[in-house]
């Protein structure tokens, strides 16, 4: 039998939880090019996120200040997040984001080219937080 849900169009924005909102921010900003859209409080609750925009897309991400949150870095071993993936539209944007977090000192893995299962390429890489941050080609898309 099969079940019929209702449709899904893409994911809106991901919300990170950050040990410092405007050290990541800053970090968003100058390594990514995100600007800050917006400052949403926690509903009825303390604590706050700033929503972030890639400009001209429809990307969002919001960097969540808990003030009881346990300060530790992150770690994919925790139930959870395990990395974020966002895409670029040609192969040589890879090599360009390279330049870009060469320029402003930030390290990342190797870039990765792979023809299975579908031809692809990656770079990794970390925020303030440990967070990883995955930068992903994928031909044909």
């Amino acid at each position: 039998q099969t079940r019929t849900v209702p449709a899904l169009t893409g994911f809106h924005h991901v919300g990170l939880t950050v040990r410092d909102v405007a050290a990541s921010e800053a970090w968003y900003t100058d390594v990514l090019g995100f600007v800050r859209a917006f400052v949403e409080p926690h509903g009825t609750g303390p604590g706050h996120a700033v929503v972030m925009t890639y400009p001209g897309s429809n990307l969002f991400l919001g960097l969540d200040h808990h003030p009881d949150a346990d300060r530790a870095m992150f770690s994919p071993l925790r139930t959870g997040l395990d990395h974020v993936a966002l895409q670029v539209s040609k192969r040589s944007d890879i090599d360009a984001w390279v330049t870009q977090l060469d320029t402003v000192g930030v390290e990342h893995g190797a870039v990765v080219d792979n023809a299975e299962p579908v031809r692809h390429a990656l770079v990794n890489f970390r925020d303030p937080d440990a967070i990883a941050i995955e930068l992903f080609w994928i031909d044909g898309h």
